[in-house]
């Protein structure tokens, strides 16, 4: 069984954390595709927000 790396999980929920204002439990008891799922709304959002063509916590 192969685990998702936990660096990678600290950094979503942080991620969603900052520009959500959720609650770290909140978060943390989101299935993993949920919280990809979230992160990818945010990146869209900040792309859109800041014009940007490229985002470091982009998802996809």
């Amino acid at each position: 069984m192969v685990s998702y790396p936990i660096d990678r999980i600290y950094e979503e929920v942080a991620f969603i954390a900052y520009y959500f204002h959720w609650a770290h439990d909140d978060i943390m008891n989101m299935e993993h595709r949920e919280r990809r799922r979230w992160c990818g709304e945010i990146s869209t959002i900040h792309k859109k927000l800041n014009d940007e063509p490229e985002n470091v916590f982009d998802v996809f």
